[in-house]
């Protein structure tokens, strides 16, 4: 089955044509929070190849620690992150992972925690393999 998901108005939907994401994990970077507006931003990464996507996008610009650009698309109607497209990765794109549809959401298994350099004093608790920046590929 299909990974699938939606902004905030439904105005913004895609599918994934993957049975699982191939990572999901916990990012604590500075961007992350701020484009969550929480202490950190539930990701699940996966082949950006797969990935269908309808609606009014906007992609906002930034840099990433790598140096290279990284894209965060939200719905241009309601504002609802979508996602974060590294160019220091082209192959992989990180689907927020509060967009995917509820029944889909309920079976995520966080497994890594990436930007531990980051997180936040009152989180200091592990949710998952925490790595201080990005994994080793």
């Amino acid at each position: 089955m299909p990974l699938s998901g939606h902004c905030l108005c439904k105005a913004v939907t895609y599918t994934v044509d993957i049975d699982a994401p191939l990572v999901t994990g916990y990012d604590h970077c500075d961007d992350c929070q701020r484009q969550s507006g929480s202490t950190y931003s539930l990701v699940c990464v996966v082949p950006k190849a797969l990935l269908k996507v309808e609606g009014p996008v906007k992609k906002y610009k930034g840099m990433g620690s790598s140096g290279n650009a990284v894209y965060r698309w939200f719905c241009e109607e309601c504002g609802s992150p979508i996602a974060h497209d590294p160019d220091a990765a082209p192959e992989i794109i990180a689907l927020k992972g509060g967009s995917l549809d509820t029944e889909i959401k309920k079976t995520l298994k966080p497994d890594v925690e990436i930007w531990t350099v980051g997180k936040l004093p009152f989180c200091q608790e592990s949710l998952a393999h925490p790595f201080e920046h990005m994994p080793p590929s």
